[in-house]
């Protein structure tokens, strides 16, 4: 990772975070209450508020003997997951209920800790908040084996209606069964173009197994992927949100909900991907997206990690040669077999016009988005696309140029970007290069 790729907090507020949201997305994002007031009015899923206290009076003539045998107490505009009691079962005599960090809290601590919260004990700056209560998600069956009791919750930086980063956060046994960094969860970086945990990041060191266990904690796929990426782009839609941070959970049965949104998010979220978000966010600036499904897409085939690379790397390091026949998935799913020529000194791969055309892969919904390029015919706008193929035993999922070949001999280039984790042998007889060509034509 660059320093120039970093993202730092004062670049954050200053060129991101106050620029493109608005003070009333800002408004919502502070305040949980809001968040999900807005986002349930979109039609976007979050758990359910059992109740909300404003006042002193409403603690006082609540029922509180009527709440479930589980639930989440929070303050309304904590940070950090302060003040935040998990509630995860009722004790076996009905006088109260066991946390997640195994404590017994009766009604009375409850109404204590409200107290606390109007009181603005875990607000910035101690200002009056507002309490409520929520339904408890509990652990998917996919995190059980890594999470300590409490609900993993999946932060997804989104930038312009495009993920651009993503990271899985662990509860921990130090953290009390929450998911909050500070507080000792475990972060784990995440392939945004399949929803694959890479690595570990806990106590300022890359970690490869869950503390006291050999349970890795790269490989791990995450459920729902695609579904959980294009909520937190609507969520953000619905709040008037241009840069944020939303936290996505998986409940058991109802699937991805949003729990809360971040308009200035914590950055540790670069260690655990081991990548820079400043050159991510310039990346994706200014692109036209049309919806959350468009700017998901335009995530994958920017932002994959080849972690299935990074696994088949054990198994030894694959060469290719300059002419390979790779397989290109059509716009019908069909792998249609073309010579293509592995080219190092270009960056991207490209694809002929009437190639791309005959497969269907110029359909508006697989054009990412349009550059201007300069040609003997002057300027003029041509589509960037979303291309797979197989090269080498290996799916690849790339942003490719169309490009006016005609002239050339070969319908695809596939470029240096297309190429992690392979190794290109430039060595090339004369009959080789022929036979290439003609297959190529």
């Amino acid at each position: 990772m660059r320093f120039s790729d970093i993202l730092g907090l004062n670049a954050r507020t200053q060129l991101f975070s106050y620029p493109f949201n608005k003070a009333r997305g800002r408004s919502i994002a502070s305040s949980k209450i809001k968040t999900k007031k807005v986002l349930s009015k979109a039609g976007i899923p979050v758990p359910a508020i059992y109740t909300k206290f404003s006042k002193p009076l409403k603690i006082k003539n609540f029922n509180w003997g009527k709440l479930p045998d589980s639930f989440a107490l929070k303050p309304s505009k904590g940070l950090g997951g302060e003040g935040i009691i998990v509630v995860k079962k009722r004790t076996k005599d009905g006088s109260g209920w066991i946390t997640t960090q195994r404590k017994k809290v009766t009604i009375e601590d409850l109404k204590i800790h409200v107290l606390d919260v109007l009181e603005g004990a875990f607000s910035v700056g101690n200002v009056p908040d507002s309490a409520y209560i929520e339904e408890y998600v509990g652990r998917h069956k996919a995190f059980k084996k890594y999470a300590f009791r409490g609900t993993p919750d999946i932060r997804v930086i989104v930038f312009n209606k495009i993920p651009v980063m993503a990271m899985l956060r662990l509860p921990t046994k130090e953290s009390g069964g929450r998911a909050n960094l500070h507080q000792g969860a475990i972060a784990v970086g995440i392939d945004i173009a399949t929803g694959i945990t890479t690595q570990a990041f806990w106590h300022s060191e890359y970690i490869y197994y869950k503390p006291g266990t050999k349970r890795k904690l790269n490989g791990i796929k995450i459920p729902n992927w695609t579904e959980m990426l294009e909520i937190a782009v609507e969520a953000g839609n619905a709040a008037n949100l241009g840069y944020f941070g939303a936290d996505v959970v998986l409940h058991p049965e109802k699937g991805p909900m949003i729990l809360e949104l971040n308009y200035q998010p914590g950055l540790s979220i670069q260690l655990a991907n081991e990548a820079g978000l400043r050159r991510r966010l310039d990346r994706v600036m200014g692109l036209a997206v049309k919806d959350s499904e468009h700017g998901v897409k335009i995530a994958k085939a920017l932002f994959a990690e080849r972690f299935a690379d990074r696994v088949k790397a054990e198994e030894g390091i694959k060469t290719v040669k300059v002419f390979e026949t790779v397989k290109i998935v059509n716009a019908w799913g069909k792998k249609v077999k073309v010579t293509a020529k592995i080219d190092t000194g270009a960056w991207r791969t490209s694809i002929n016009e009437g190639l791309a055309s005959e497969l269907g892969l110029l359909k508006d919904d697989n054009i990412l988005w349009t550059k201007t390029v300069r040609s003997s015919f002057g300027k003029e706008k041509r589509p960037v696309i979303n291309l797979s193929f197989w090269l080498a035993g290996r799916k690849i999922t790339t942003p490719a140029s169309i490009a006016k070949r005609t002239a050339l001999k070969f319908p695809v280039i596939i470029g240096r970007k297309s190429l992690k984790g392979l190794l290109v042998n430039p060595d090339i007889t004369k009959d080789e290069k022929e036979e290439a060509v003609k297959k190529a034509n």
